[in-house]
């Protein structure tokens, strides 16, 4: 019987979505699957390329006859490219998008950047005979070769920049001692290596040259009880599960990276090769730190700030067995490691682990799925755990460990909750509370350091009363209204509008608005309260620079500033021993974001922004800074009770069928003319309305995303719900085959999101 299979050209060939049909040889029908990597004739001039099996048909889609033959199985990609490709076609499926654009995201290896190469002159006579060479040399007065082979029979390999460089010595001098014999040229490749990874191979130098070797490499770390009971139950299941999933709940300070580092480590001891995820760029230095301590040049990093030839580097490094680990944001979760064992999740409930270009993937889905293809473990870590990784531990679909103690032996700090609409009626207008400048004066005294934390998320969107906390809310769906510059307040999910107010409805106060203070003001509002403290703030517009988050970290590890003043990106995961006051500055902001995830973000940043205080031998303590202290995410994130938290916040995603509880899609739409967007959205949604209608499936929408216009390209988005996420892949695929065949989509960029 023939077998044919639908083959798409490696993507450095071509750029369209199109496969093409081979015939299968008989050697390989047994074989081969989709996803592998095979060489095929391709073109007039049947030249080979690679390309990547998607489908495997007994149907030939033209006469047989005119069909070419695959050349070969690529088995020396079998390992990575091949599993990497089966995942891209996952990811086609599951997310929607061509099939180019998940290979494009699944193999950014294939965007080659050119190769840096080492060149060397190297002696390949004895000394004596280059001496005789030497003399002759001289004798013919030839005092450029002269000078070279003088250099080369003190030190028998330089560096070809010196030879030109230094000793003034062209190509036109060495050829002729080339071809005698006297001497060889040599090309080694060379990686670029992330200035990270350089500083701390410098740091590394420097100690073993204080005779602390042991320092830098193959350092362990004893375990506290509840750590070993993590890596014991895991490593013990290691050989008799292929594929296994856990999540690891551990209170801040828990001890998770120790936790992690003792599965790395065991995963090399087997042969095998590791991903650490870890969610943003701001986390890496002191991540890599203790990473590189352990295991030395076997790691590597990748973030968004390193270049196209730094990020080509280490994927040919991790290709060519030259590393065991990489340490990144999302991207690095496609490392194309031939013997992957674990993948680790650290913090796997941020936000960043969601793509926002298509294909529009989730993180900790899509490792879970490369996961199963390894078959290796999938770890996922965090204080806060995400809903669904805890609805998936608590309904038995993954193995939970609960981490309660600090593993440095020290309590969670001490936190006071601050209602800010006690603060306005006893005269404090300032966005600093009372206790907070008390505690931050008492702080300073003791040469202590202090971290600020602006919850800005959403800050400018929603409208709330400083008086009585009252926020204006859809009564559709129970999440806040955003102001408009029209002066309209708008809910981005069903649509819902009704006209801006100048004073509270609840109790009729004027202070009612939105928040206005940012990092800057706050930075110039502690100045003046604390004239001799030394600030820096950590923000988008002081991270400008291609190391800007790893400076301001270590300058405020070394203690070279008081206070550090930051949104998000100095909460998460950060370790300082010295800070032993937090400040938590508008802690309900991001409640008031319109997503009906805005508890749970809520609850996450603040236990975050808490678990960063005492984590030394001081007791630390928290000021939470409040319009809504009676909150079930605020009061919950005071006591760190995440388990309260969950219930609570699960039986208000059951009422109204948000995830975990349900399933929910997302459809943007983009378009740079707002009538054809409007037009081409309201024909979707009627399609999606009646695909969906079918299953017993809900659709909102079509309204305005959250920020309705980017870069004057107008945006709108509709969500179906339905308790069953293979009723929601089915309503995707029919609304891209709808897409598909009417022209009058051709203008929109639609993209689909698994909520």
């Amino acid at each position: 019987m023939e077998l044919y299979a639908d083959i798409i050209i490696d993507i450095s060939h071509s750029r369209l979505d199109q496969t093409f049909q081979y015939r299968i040889p008989e050697s390989l029908q047994s074989v081969l699957e989709p996803g592998n990597v095979v060489e095929v004739p391709f073109g007039r001039s049947d030249r080979p390329v690679k390309g990547y099996v998607l489908r495997i048909t007994e149907h030939a889609s033209c006469p047989p006859d005119k069909l070419k033959m695959i050349l070969r199985l690529e088995t020396n990609l079998a390992g990575a490219e091949s599993k990497l490709t089966a995942l891209a076609l996952w990811m086609r499926d599951y997310y929607g998008s061509t099939t180019v654009q998940a290979l494009r995201t699944v193999l950014p290896f294939r965007q080659k950047a050119a190769e840096k190469k080492k060149k060397w002159i190297v002696l390949a006579v004895s000394p004596g005979e280059a001496q005789q060479k030497l003399e002759l040399c001289r004798r013919k007065h030839q005092t450029a070769r002269a000078r070279l082979l003088e250099a080369l029979i003190e030190e028998p390999v330089l560096p070809r920049e010196l030879v030109t460089g230094s000793l003034k010595v062209t190509a036109s001098v060495w050829r002729p001692l080339e071809e005698e014999g006297i001497l060889r040229c040599e090309t080694e490749q060379v990686y670029r290596t992330p200035a990270i990874l350089e500083q701390l191979r410098g740091e590394a130098r420097k100690e073993r040259d204080e005779e602390s070797a042991e320092k830098t490499q193959n350092t362990a770390v004893t375990l506290t009880s509840e750590q070993q009971h993590v890596v014991d139950s895991i490593c013990q299941e290691w050989e008799t599960k292929e594929f296994a999933e856990y999540l690891i709940h551990g209170v801040t300070g828990s001890g998770k990276t120790a936790v992690y580092m003792e599965l790395i480590a065991e995963a090399l001891r087997k042969g095998q090769q590791a991903i650490l995820l870890i969610p943003e760029i701001s986390l890496t230095y002191q991540n890599v730190i203790r990473f590189y301590r352990r295991f030395g040049d076997r790691i590597s990093i990748l973030h968004s700030r390193l270049s196209q030839a730094e990020r080509y580097d280490q994927f040919e490094r991790a290709q060519s067995g030259d590393i065991d680990v990489m340490i990144g944001p999302r991207s690095a979760l496609f490392t194309p490691f031939s013997k992957l064992g674990i993948i680790i999740i650290d913090e796997e409930h941020e936000p960043s682990y969601a793509s926002e270009t298509v294909p529009r993937y989730h993180a900790r889905e899509t490792a879970k799925k490369r996961a199963m293809l390894e078959n290796a473990k999938l770890v996922l870590g965090s204080a806060t755990p995400s809903m669904e990784a805890y609805y998936e531990a608590k309904n038995g679909d993954c193995t939970l460990f609960t981490m309660r103690q600090r593993a440095a032996g020290g309590a969670l700090p001490q936190v006071y909750t601050v209602d800010m609409r006690s603060e306005l009626k006893e005269g404090n207008r300032s966005i600093l509370s009372r206790t907070l400048h008390e505690k931050m004066e008492h702080c300073l005294e003791k040469h202590q350091q202090i971290m600020l934390f602006l919850n800005r998320r959403g800050y400018s969107g929603f409208v709330s009363c400083r008086s009585c906390g009252h926020v204006m809310k859809c009564p559709h769906c129970d999440v806040s209204l955003s102001l408009h510059r029209n002066g309209r307040l708008v809910c981005h999910y069903c649509g819902y509008e009704e006209p801006a107010i100048r004073k509270c409805p609840a109790c009729s106060s004027p202070y009612i608005g939105g928040f206005k203070a940012g990092t800057q003001q706050i930075e110039e509002l502690v100045s003046a309260e604390f004239p001799g403290a030394r600030i820096l703030r950590m923000d988008a517009d002081t991270t400008k620079g291609k190391d800007g988050h790893a400076e301001i970290l270590r300058a405020f590890g070394d203690r070279e500033a008081d206070i550090l003043i930051g949104t998000q990106m100095i909460v998460k995961g950060h370790d300082f021993p010295g800070v032993t006051l937090v400040g938590i500055l508008a802690a309900d902001m991001s409640l008031n974001v319109s997503d009906y995830r805005a508890g749970e973000r809520t609850f996450q940043l603040l236990t975050q922004a808490a678990g960063r205080a005492g984590r030394g031998t001081q007791m630390g303590e928290v000021v939470i800074q409040t319009y809504a202290p009676e909150h079930y995410a605020i009061t919950c994130a005071a006591s760190q009770a995440y388990e309260p938290f969950y219930e609570q916040e699960l039986a208000y995603r059951r009422l109204s069928g948000y995830p975990p509880a349900g399933d929910m899609m997302a459809v943007h739409c983009a378009c740079e003319s707002q009538e054809r967007l409007e037009l081409a959205s309201s024909y979707l949604a009627r399609f999606v309305r009646q695909v969906a209608g079918k299953y017993g499936a809900a659709v909102i929408g079509p309204s305005d995303e959250p920020i309705a216009r980017i870069n004057d390209v107008y945006r709108k988005a509709m969500y179906v719900k339905h308790e069953e996420p293979k009723v929601l892949t089915a309503v995707k695929n029919m609304a891209e085959q709808y897409i598909e065949i009417n022209e009058g989509f051709r203008e929109l960029k639609i993209s689909f999101e698994r909520c």
